[in-house]
């Protein structure tokens, strides 16, 4: 049998020492702190994980071979078929749970839907560390909907595959807070991602037209239309759609306080957009 160590040792020069751990304690079926107190590590452990680094470094993401993703203080399951959560994304779902609370604090129950829910990362974060309210997630993908649904279960959350343009019509004009990561890559950046994400995360959350606002379009419209006067849409994009993502929320004439905050890397990532009191679109 070979020692843990020595196994981290070979494991960090294939795929970098936190991954390596991170895989031998998924092959020994313990976690990080567990694996603080392995030893020699028995041939079917140490069989399981010499497979994981070299699927690893073939490309496949590490939480696909783990089955888990953590965001914020939560665990999700997933794998193929669902876009794998992002820390960038942590930031807007702080922002979207501090407005949670203040609507809390208000003395009025909270109302949140999250739009290309995807995992239910976003959804289950509020859910968890947020006040009681009443959610909904949406999610188009049958394959991805699964993965959202075993992560939200028992949460309270209501969720529905389909279409997000047409969903909740029930709650026009009642929700505080709409919140999505919505796909914003263009199709002609293609060749520019990262083989483990244009290889392993689908396609439909990654692609969103020639200029990768489609189907931020979408979200500004049905946020438009979800949102009572005063609630506010938070909605993620590329660092490089920092003045064109805010764009899409003016043009729509339904929104005030429109401005863009930056991710956990100063980058543009999300849009802050008010739905404009006392005035209500189509």
């Amino acid at each position: 049998m070979t020692g843990a160590a020595s196994l981290v040792a070979w494991g960090r020069a294939e795929v970098g020492q936190a991954e390596a751990r991170t895989l031998l304690a998924h092959a020994l079926g313990t976690d990080l702190k567990g694996l603080l107190l392995a030893g020699d590590v028995p041939a079917e452990a140490e069989e399981r994980f010499r497979a994981l680094v070299a699927r690893r470094a073939g490309g496949v993401p590490v939480q696909h071979l783990t089955g888990e993703a953590w965001f914020r203080t939560v665990r999700l399951e997933v794998g193929p078929g669902v876009f794998i959560p992002r820390p960038e994304t942590e930031v807007m779902t702080g922002v979207a749970l501090e407005r949670l609370r203040a609507v809390a604090a208000s003395g009025r129950r909270p109302r949140v839907v999250e739009l290309c829910a995807g995992s239910g990362a976003i959804s289950l974060a509020l859910a968890t560390e947020g006040p009681d309210a009443d959610a909904y997630a949406v999610e188009l993908s049958p394959e991805a909907s699964g993965y959202l649904r075993r992560n939200l279960a028992g949460t309270g959350v209501e969720v529905v595959q389909g279409d997000m343009a047409d969903a909740f019509a029930e709650l026009d004009g009642t929700v505080d807070v709409v919140v999505a990561n919505p796909p914003y890559v263009p199709l002609d950046a293609y060749a520019s991602l990262p083989v483990d994400v244009r290889e392993h995360d689908p396609a439909l959350a990654l692609f969103s037209g020639a200029d990768g606002l489609d189907a931020l379009r979408v979200v500004a419209a049905v946020a438009g239309r979800l949102l009572r006067p005063g609630g506010w849409a938070y909605a993620e994009h590329a660092d490089a759609q920092g003045e064109s993502a805010p764009e899409v929320f003016v043009r729509t004439g339904l929104f005030d306080r429109v401005g863009d905050q930056h991710d956990l890397n100063g980058r543009p990532r999300f849009v802050a957009a008010r739905r404009t009191p006392g005035r209500m679109g189509t």
